[in-house]
């Protein structure tokens, strides 16, 4: 079955990018001249899916009016013969139909994708996070269709991760099935590297069958207050088998401040006028200091 549908979860508090995500989005902030939430719907527009459904909450009205038409903007720059600007932003607009959610309280992951229990209906979807950005000549969701048309199962996207860094993720106790493929025997949220069964770690990036609503509605609130989706995936394991698909590409964590930055850069340097005057303002800098 041809996956046509993806949950994007835009509903957070955004609390690790502070202050900057007060007032602003954090699924807004711009990769050099784009922001994150649009080459997250690019990646699943690119993969063939037609309707993006996203997960929002208060003050989060940004992100549906960036992919919305904006009637005076575009007459602006069709007034001062503006063409190429008003392609780029007659393209955003166009990209896939959208719908939006309101997630009242932001109780958790596994909480906001149940939001998106009506919009998704009967058949399977994609969920993609704000947070992972994965730069990929084959768009790194697009990898996982490919592996659910074969498999027909739940797919969970993962990357291998430092042991200092493994306790802020959820990992995968898996055994190999082919390349970079995982049978999943368990789900661990944030072990330490003592406990952790592997060095794979959960992205943001998952395919899932509408199975995963009915156990999601029945996982208990944790310590936070919230309905995780590591634990519905748990949950599911005992239903059904679900899989775990070693991603190809460079993933950054643009949630963190360190993250953001490399994947600015990472992005800037593909432009071939940017490369250039970057290596001279790095120059410049180091020569500063």
């Amino acid at each position: 079955m041809k996956i046509r549908k993806a949950v994007i979860p835009v509903a957070g508090w955004g609390t690790r990018t502070l202050p900057a995500s007060k007032a602003i989005p954090k699924e807004m902030f711009p990769i050099v001249d784009k922001p994150v939430i649009q080459y997250i719907v690019e990646e699943a527009v690119a993969a063939g899916i037609e309707q993006i459904i996203m997960i929002t909450s208060k003050g989060k009205s940004a992100i549906m009016d960036h992919f919305d038409f904006s009637y005076e903007l575009e007459d602006v720059l069709s007034k001062k013969g503006k063409t190429e600007l008003l392609t780029i932003v007659k393209k955003v607009s166009q990209l896939a139909k959208m719908v939006g959610i309101r997630q009242g309280n932001p109780l958790g992951l596994g909480h906001a994708v149940l939001c998106g229990k009506d919009a998704v209906g009967d058949e399977p979807f994609a969920v993609l996070l704000g947070d992972d950005m994965v730069d990929s000549e084959i768009p790194c969701i697009k990898q996982m269709l490919k592996v659910f048309e074969e498999l027909k199962a739940p797919i969970v996207g993962v990357c291998q991760v430092p042991e200092d860094k493994i306790h802020l993720y959820g990992v995968v106790d898996v055994k190999p099935i082919a390349d970079r493929v995982y049978g999943i025997k368990g789900l661990v949220e944030k072990p330490t590297k003592q406990a952790a069964p592997s060095n794979l770690g959960i992205i943001g990036r998952y395919v899932l069958t509408p199975s995963i609503f009915e156990v999601l509605e029945h996982v208990p609130f944790d310590k936070s207050g919230e309905i995780g989706l590591t634990e519905g995936l748990s949950g599911l394991s005992h239903l059904c088998p679900i899989y775990a698909y070693e991603i190809v590409g460079k993933r950054f964590d643009v949630g963190d401040r360190l993250g953001y930055l490399k994947c600015n850069l990472n992005y800037a340097i593909k432009d071939p006028y940017l490369r250039e005057q970057l290596r001279k303002a790095w120059e410049e800098l180091l020569g500063n200091s």
